[in-house]
């Protein structure tokens, strides 16, 4: 009995593997033989969801890095100069080079992808986009690994600020490994942001398992509720949905194989600060109020998708989203208003329902406050 065990965990060691090998592969054809065409709208709209102020950063990159790049929103957070940011799966570097701009040239941006047609072209431009942004050298870097065994690659436990990726988890067949690496790497209060796409169902094995699925990532999208199972065995007992959009394939063929599954794209936002992030709302009688000072964000600052905070304005939170401000780079931009000496039970009008598909005051992560 035990022999066959071992025997299968191989087998399926190995299938994983070849997964990973042959999604490399279908990236570097796509780069390389097919000028950066893929065979659906999934992995091509990041740009459709960029503010203009990432348009504009994006504009001053060579065509290259651009039209080689695949990704399906913009996990671009806010206030992170001087960050150090790992981005995961970072392709031709669209992201990564954003992202040095934003840091400034005390900040520091990881790269890591496993497909060196991708690689080749983002480590072209390292010294043009320092040149360009005014750095006396640059301040990017890339390595080619796995995003799921990120030790490999020397990247140390509680040593990334942010950790982001765009339209790459769904990719890998090691999932749970993956979020697993993110919170070992990440500093307390650093944050996990990144885009991807979802399913409303778990995906059939025969859609799983082919090729071109797989590569335009629909194979290997995550059912929603089998992510946030994921997340709080991890110890992200709260996450939230910052943006969604209904993902259109544009290719009837595809369309008629995936069926009735609806795909989604979601940037998610999740906190490491396990000592404070409780699996429902709760309340403290705490209030936030946001001074200003975050960087195109003028006049409010949306934390998540249910949760603007207005300039000046004091707003009641639960535990939790006074937690997400209080204690991570937010911080100096709120005045905080009470502790967690007095507890007053539940927060009132949370729910541990998921409704964020609707947009409404709820969230999804397990915690919300309204």
């Amino acid at each position: 009995m035990t022999e066959n065990k071992c025997c299968c965990s191989k087998d399926t060691n190995k299938n994983e593997d070849n997964i990973r090998d042959k999604v490399s592969k279908y990236y570097s054809k796509v780069t390389v033989e097919d000028e950066g065409k893929m065979q659906t709208n999934i992995c091509s709209c990041a740009s459709d969801s960029m503010p203009d102020y990432l348009k504009e950063i994006r504009s001053e990159l060579p065509d290259e890095i651009i039209t080689r790049f695949y990704g399906c929103g913009s996990p671009i957070p806010k206030a992170i100069e001087g960050m150090t940011i790992l981005d995961l799966g970072c392709g031709t570097g669209l992201d990564v080079y954003i992202l040095s701009k934003l840091v400034g040239e005390n900040g520091r941006v990881i790269g890591v992808d496993m497909t060196d047609d991708q690689l080749n072209i983002a480590n072209k431009y390292k010294d043009e986009m320092a040149e360009k942004y005014g750095y006396k050298a640059s301040n990017v870097e890339f390595h080619k690994g796995y995003i799921e065994d990120l030790k490999a690659i020397g990247i140390e436990d509680e040593s990334i600020d942010i950790v982001i990726s765009n339209c790459v988890i769904n990719l890998s067949p090691f999932k749970e490994q993956v979020f697993s690496e993110i919170w070992r790497v990440l500093k307390r209060g650093g944050e996990l942001y990144f885009s991807d796409i979802f399913a409303d169902r778990r995906i059939p094995e025969e859609i799983a398992n082919d090729d071109i699925l797989r590569g335009e990532c629909l194979g290997g999208a995550m059912y929603r509720e089998d992510f946030r199972r994921i997340m709080t065995k991890i110890g992200w007992a709260d996450f939230r949905y910052v943006s969604s959009t209904v993902s259109t394939i544009g290719n009837p063929e595809i369309e008629d194989l995936v069926g009735n599954i609806t795909f989604t794209s979601y940037t998610i936002s999740a906190f490491k600060i396990p000592d404070l992030i409780e699996d429902i709302s709760e309340d403290y009688g705490q209030f936030i109020s946001y001074k200003g000072g975050i960087a195109n964000s003028k006049h409010y600052f949306d934390l998540d998708d249910h949760h603007r905070f207005y300039l000046d304005k004091p707003e009641a939170v639960c535990g939790n989203t006074c937690a997400m401000v209080e204690e991570t780079r937010f911080n100096k931009y709120f005045e905080i208003h009470g502790d967690r000496s007095k507890h007053f039970g539940a927060f009132a009008g949370c729910g541990n329902v998921p409704t964020s598909e609707s947009n409404d005051s709820s969230c999804d992560g397990g915690s919300c406050c309204c």
